[in-house]
């Protein structure tokens, strides 16, 4: 990366303008990405426009395009809904509506379009793009424009963002908005099963998707639900009978309540709708349970932006200004999406096309095509529901074996959802599962018990660890552990939990050397608020942390826009690990942000209180600052705090608060529940297969450096890597990973808070195209 290089990001948007709008449905997480626009925009020395209204404003122009500044986007990030206004847009679908938008942007020489909406909006700016020249030479024989502004706006860029609830577009892991409607859902399905249970009550809910099932097969895996319907997999023809066996066997296992889930488009086999009145009359009439429907309906749209929402809108606008700026009439219009954790640009035509054939494929009733089409991501959880919801356990237990689960570490919000999902995915598979309490400790003094299948009943949603768990090594009581093995016939060991869990795993390892027991396969599944266990990009419980930390951010935001002219200074968890500092700072639209992987000096602080008193002459009188609790030995809070305090006397006046373990507590979110079901059921699957490749002479003997693995998700997929090959990248002195990929996230962060600095434009997405993306790799 070249210094020039460095120095064009702030001189690319210099003579460019670029109009941001909002269009289609509403959708959590608009306004961040609004934001990112603007605030970018003018960073690389372009001029922004709001388009107010959607298409309609582009084709109004007056006062519905109105410059944007740096403050004019500020306090929006916590947002719902859409603060510059979406209409739906008769007008722009016809010709003569396209000629007045076109005329209106030529007028203010803006070349840049960014769409921010759902896949007919997008189809809209396609179509936009590809008449422009058209449109421009209609505009200079009626005289409207000038040769000279015809020449200077010759071509047209449009850049598009996913922003539905549905997460119905082909090509991106994630649309904006779709984890905010997840936890709504999750907030009602919650406060449902709390009387359903009290009643003994059969509950149907119905959430959004009218062509895409997606909101309705993640909520149904983050619930535990009994059944799912979607409109990409109809039930077989006698699904009556098959429901009703199933409603019936849950209660019989002592279940209290019943939960089915129904997306609105949801179909029969014969493209016949199956509405959540039609299931409740069969419960009631077959089984006589006392049945009640629930309809989400535009709840799903409303409330703030999860912090998911919020960095995945504020990543994607920062991708879409460069992808703008750099676009030349060559390039064809682009969606910036998310794979994984990487951003992708992707050609948008032929998104719109796979999102389109998808629905042509359900048409035709060819619905194992509309599942292949709607990606990776969406089968495995097809696949995993089928598992937990489907599957009756086999009664025998030959050729069984017994596998153990733990936890070991802090508590982190999803342990639970693990717990359950490794146990069911084992007794599915046949084996005896048995519950360790208390992590290495419990096990060394024999706390351990048989898990039947609703030994975890309704666990998915509970916070904490119910195991119980502790941050014990196992080094000390290897003769007790290995006793406990015998003893148990443990043939297999799940660890769920944080960092200890990679260290107990490294010395179970080294254990193996003295004693024959130990030589067992087993998997840590990373999770810990913190997120700084080695071979994940992602652990268990930190984005429930983060949702945490936001809430709080954005109380205290609002106390600060109160009083004016305050600087709130806050402390996160984290240990050494900084991501809970970076992420949260993205997410709550922090002026700073205080890590230890990013040495500060004296000389940083100063910059940070001199940004803050220039701050104040503006009109957003406040400033949020966050600090990682081991950031630096000497840089206390307090000595922060102190600093703030007497170098702002008479400017701001500074407050601190340390927020400490509510980030560990809390219900787990739905990416938490789900991610955390997902890795349970991969890791299972993965134990059966090596305990039968270790079996040797009627025993487990495994010695191999792979048959003890941290289950990871790395970019895009989820993977196995043996604890002794992460030594190398770990850094056992500060417990944290040495290369960690969200570093490359810190300066989006200083961007957005006004810093003046060099943005590493190295990381760029480049195109890449949908049709290789679906066969080459495993999405999570």
């Amino acid at each position: 990366m070249t210094h020039e290089e460095h120095h064009a990001a702030k001189t690319l948007g210099i003579g460019k303008a670029i109009a941001v709008l909002t269009s289609g449905g509403d959708a959590q997480g608009m306004n961040a990405a609004v934001r990112a626009v603007v605030r970018v925009g003018i960073f690389t020395g372009a001029r922004v426009f709001f388009v107010h209204e959607g298409y309609q404003g582009l084709v109004d122009g007056g006062d519905h395009i109105k410059e944007a500044t740096w403050e004019s986007v500020s306090m929006m990030l916590q947002l719902g809904g859409t603060v510059i206004g979406s209409a739906r847009c008769k007008d722009f679908r016809e010709r003569e509506g396209r000629l007045r938008a076109a005329y209106n942007l030529v007028k203010r020489g803006i070349t840049n379009l960014c769409v921010i909406g759902g896949d007919g909006s997008l189809t809209g700016a396609d179509t936009f793009r590809s008449e422009w020249s058209d449109l421009l030479s209609d505009l200079q024989k009626a005289g409207k424009i000038t040769d000279e502004e015809a020449t200077k706006s010759s071509y047209l860029n449009i850049v598009g963002l996913v922003g539905s609830i549905d997460n119905d577009f082909c090509g991106t892991d994630m649309t904006i908005g779709t984890d905010s409607a997840l936890h709504r859902i999750i907030e009602i399905v919650d406060a449902i099963t709390t009387t359903a249970q009290s009643h003994q009550r059969t509950f149907v809910l119905e959430v959004m998707g009218r062509h895409c099932g997606y909101l309705a097969l993640v909520t149904s895996l983050s619930c535990g639900a009994d059944w799912v319907f979607i409109p990409e997999c109809p039930p077989d023809d006698d699904w009556e009978e098959h429901l009703c066996r199933r409603l019936s066997e849950t209660r019989t296992r002592g279940s209290r309540l019943n939960i089915i889930i129904v997306a609105e488009g949801a179909i029969d086999k014969n493209g016949k709708p199956i509405t959540s009145e039609d299931i409740k009359n069969l419960v009631v009439k077959r089984l006589g349970y006392d049945t009640r429907v629930t309809v989400l309906g535009h709840v799903q749209r409303g409330g703030t932006p999860s912090a998911f929402d919020r960095i995945l809108g504020s990543r994607m606008g920062v991708e879409a200004v460069m992808a703008l700026l750099e676009g030349t009439p060559d390039t064809p219009a682009c969606v910036v999406s998310l794979s994984g954790n990487q951003a992708v640009r992707l050609p948008l035509m032929e998104c719109v096309q796979v999102t389109k054939d998808v629905t042509k494929a359900m048409d035709e009733k060819k619905f194992d095509e509309a599942l292949k089409l709607r990606g990776r991501s969406f089968m495995n959880n097809w696949e995993v529901y089928k598992l937990l919801a489907h599957v009756r356990p086999p009664v025998s237990k030959s050729g069984s074996h017994t596998v153990a689960v733990m936890n070991v570490g802090a508590p982190a919000a999803g342990m639970n959802a693990a717990v359950r999902s490794t146990v069911r995915i084992g007794l599915i598979q046949g084996n005896r599962v048995l519950v360790v309490h208390d992590g290495f400790e419990g096990l060394a003094k024999g706390q351990i018990e048989e898990a039947g299948w609703s030994y975890v009943g309704g666990w998915t949603g509970q916070g904490g660890s119910k195991l119980g768990t502790k941050r014990t090594l196992p080094k000390k009581s290897f003769e007790q552990i290995s006793a406990n093995i015998t003893k148990f016939n443990i043939q297999g060991l799940v660890i769920i939990g944080g960092f200890e869990a990679y260290t107990g795993g490294l010395e179970l390892m080294e254990g193996r050397k003295q004693f024959d027991e130990l030589c067992i396969p087993f998997v840590v599944i990373p999770a810990t608020v913190s997120n700084n266990v080695p071979g994940s990009d992602f652990s268990v419980g930190a984005d429930t942390a983060l949702n945490t930390i936001c809430t709080t951010c954005d109380r205290i935001k609002q106390s600060a826009a109160g009083t004016k002219r305050r600087v709130f200074i806050i402390e996160t968890m984290g240990g050494y690990c900084g991501y809970l500092a970076t992420m949260a700072g993205l997410a709550a639209g922090a002026d700073a942000a205080y890590i230890f992987e990013e040495p500060f000096t004296i000389r940083d602080l100063q910059a940070n209180v001199e940004h803050l008193v220039q701050k104040m002459k503006t009109t957003v009188k406040r400033g949020l600052v966050l600090r990682n609790e081991k950031c630096n030995e000497n840089y206390t809070t307090d000595f922060i705090f102190n600093l703030y305090s007497e170098e702002g006397k008479g400017i701001f006046d500074s407050r601190k608060n340390v927020l400490g373990h509510m980030q560990q507590g809390g219900s787990p979110t739905p990416f938490d529940r789900n991610f955390a079901t997902k890795m349970g059921a991969k890791a299972m699957n993965w134990m059966s297969g090596k305990i039968k490749e270790s079996y040797r002479n009627g025993r487990i003997f495994a010695n191999t450096p792979d048959s003890g693995c941290v289950l990871g998700m790395r970019k895009r997929a989820l993977v196995f890597q043996p604890v002794t090959e992460l030594k190398d990248q770990t850094d056992f002195e500060h417990r944290i990973p040495k290369e960690q990929w969200w570093l490359k996230l810190r300066p989006i962060l200083k961007i957005l808070a006004k810093y003046e600095i060099d943005l590493d434009t190295s990381d760029h997405a480049h195109l890449e195209h949908i049709t290789r993306k679906r066969s080459g790799e495993a999405a999570v």
